[in-house]
């Protein structure tokens, strides 16, 4: 009999196929004693299991790329954090096994961060994701992970660690749901750049038995488990209708009566650039740059390496616009040479641009590295701030712009409700806004983007965040400036439309969203867009925001 359970569509897209599980987590290895005298045989046995299983994230980021990378090389630097070493070293002295040496200190680490505020909490599942497999490497057992299938399915998990989600086989995984995670959560955006359906944050998903045929759709959140053979051929022919429309749309991006939308691509380096370019992107709206950073924790990258990674990306998008964000380090991003090891709160504390003016050389260097790769280029080069507060951080960032000699626009991210509220002060100084609405949703609402269970609160549609996206623009076109959407937010095709009608000027999103943003604005007027902007304010809740868009727009 056909159910439907709903949880929240996190990238576009119709998968069917039959249930199959992820790859059961280790169990916890038993409690028992070693004898003094192989201590230093049982240190060695975790050191080499540490050591290949970070080896082994390297591999995988270097095979994924751009974003995917960044996420796993973080992995690999939680794997050899030196203070987890030496409290697996402190256990093995007293008795403890390796790999119960290794579990142990993990609990005890993961109950620290669990404690230490929502947006360390998120990194819980990626640290377990790390304890899992090293401890299955020292009991040599299989490592957790996607299961083994010569037919294509649809995989169920808890939530995703990054490795799997970075290397997923598209054409055997045909989409995944999770139990976990929310819309702006790295299994989230990774299933976005990899083009497979999913959905996340769905309570007993878990639940659903092994070899059911289930259908998904990335773009409503519905599951329809054993869905009738009416219900397949009306969601096929939906799927089929939505890709006809986006092989018919293509160029810039604009509206059914002609206005410009700019549609840029939000990328970690020069890996996205491809996928970029094939899909029709007018330039880069965000470029992550920490991908470089994190290749060593310790010690920032070379000025001359960091001239050699960003002239990659310029050079892909001659004329073109490309925003390049300085280093956003902190909170689940730390950085030995960077970030404070003892904060209580890092979400709420030095991370982003507050890191940057506290080490002036790492900001010098980033922006001399920026300015010489731009040398000789006719792209339009502009750099932006994260985590701007208020007109002094703004101020600070634009003198140290000028100081080092960069001819480039420079802007400010509006990622804190008081810059929201403040951004016409703001622009005094700066000459653009950029939202990035998955920071901005998660302060507003004080709701970590890594916790399903606060995933209504994360849904860009709130009418709250919309109202600081309008305060944003509004401010934006009082001082003849832009204001872009470079949060996940933009790559939703109806909400795109909305954030048009507020008037957000250009909106960056992962490249294989482009083509379904591209063709749901041109299927709709400017004037249409401010309507239905103006009927998603006037709601009450994410859910019935959404419903009064869509009414306007389809002409009910």
């Amino acid at each position: 009999m056909e159910t439907t359970l709903r949880g929240v569509g996190v990238s576009h897209g119709v998968a069917i196929g039959e249930v199959r599980h992820m790859g059961t987590a280790v169990l916890e290895p038993p409690a028992k004693q070693i004898p003094a005298e192989d201590a230093e045989r049982e240190q060695g046995r975790a050191r080499q299991a540490v050591d290949a299983v970070a080896a082994d994230l390297n591999a995988r980021g270097n095979l994924a790329g751009g974003e995917a990378q960044a996420v796993l090389e973080a992995q690999a630097m939680m794997a050899q954090d030196p203070e987890l070493i030496a409290d697996v070293d402190r256990r093995i002295a007293v008795g403890s096994t390796a790999e119960r040496a290794v579990y142990d200190a993990f609990a005890s680490y993961r109950a620290l961060l669990a404690g230490a505020g929502e947006y360390l909490a998120g990194r819980v599942a990626d640290l377990d994701d790390v304890r899992n497999r090293i401890v299955a490497r020292l009991l040599g057992v299989p490592m957790p992970g996607v299961p083994d299938s010569d037919e294509p399915y649809v995989l169920i998990a808890r939530d995703l660690a990054p490795a799997d989600t970075a290397l997923l086989d598209p054409t055997l995984v045909l989409g995944f749901v999770t139990e976990e995670g929310g819309p702006t959560s790295h299994s989230a955006i990774l299933a976005r750049a990899l083009g497979v359906p999913a959905v996340v944050a769905l309570p007993g998903a878990g639940e659903l038995a092994e070899g059911t045929v289930i259908a998904v759709d990335g773009s409503t959140g519905e599951i329809f488990v054993e869905p009738s053979a009416e219900k397949k051929a009306q969601l096929q022919a939906a799927a089929a209708q939505r890709k006809a429309a986006l092989g018919g749309s293509t160029g810039p991006g604009a509206t059914s009566d002609g206005h410009k939308v700019p549609l840029l691509a939000n990328v970690g380096g020069p890996a996205d650039v491809p996928a970029a370019v094939e899909a029709g992107a007018e330039g880069v709206g965000l470029f992550r740059t920490e991908f470089l950073f994190l290749d060593d924790s310790k010690n920032a990258p070379t000025e001359a390496k960091q001239v050699e990674a960003y002239r990659q990306v310029l050079e892909a998008f001659p004329e073109g616009r490309v925003v390049v964000r300085v280093l956003d380090a902190g909170a689940d991003k730390p950085l030995d040479f960077l970030t404070p090891a003892d904060e209580p709160n890092p979400a709420l504390g030095v991370r982003g641009l507050r890191s940057l003016l506290d080490h002036p050389d790492v900001l010098r260097t980033q922006l001399t590295a920026l300015a010489k790769a731009a040398e000789g280029l006719p792209v339009h080069l502009e750099v932006m701030a994260p985590m701007v507060a208020d007109r002094a951080d703004a101020k600070a960032f634009a003198d140290a712009c000028r100081a080092a000699g960069l001819r480039a626009k420079f802007g400010a991210m509006v990622e804190i409700p008081s810059a929201a509220l403040r951004a016409r002060s703001i622009l005094q100084e700066v000459e653009f806004l950029s939202l990035g609405t998955n920071d901005l949703a998660q302060y507003t609402f004080a709701a970590d983007r890594q916790v399903g269970a606060v995933s209504r609160l994360q849904d860009p549609w709130q009418p709250a965040l919309l109202d600081l996206v309008a305060l944003s623009a509004e401010a934006a076109r009082a001082e003849g400036k832009s204001c872009g959407v470079c949060g996940e937010a933009a790559s939703d095709p109806l909400l795109a439309c909305v954030l048009i009608g507020l008037g957000v000027t250009s909106l960056s999103m992962g490249a294989a969203s482009i083509p379904y943003v591209r063709a749901s604005l041109a299927k709709y007027t400017l004037a249409q867009c401010e309507r239905a902007a103006v009927a998603a304010r006037a709601a009450d809740s994410a859910d019935e925001a959404r419903d009064a868009a869509q009414a306007v727009l389809s002409g009910e």
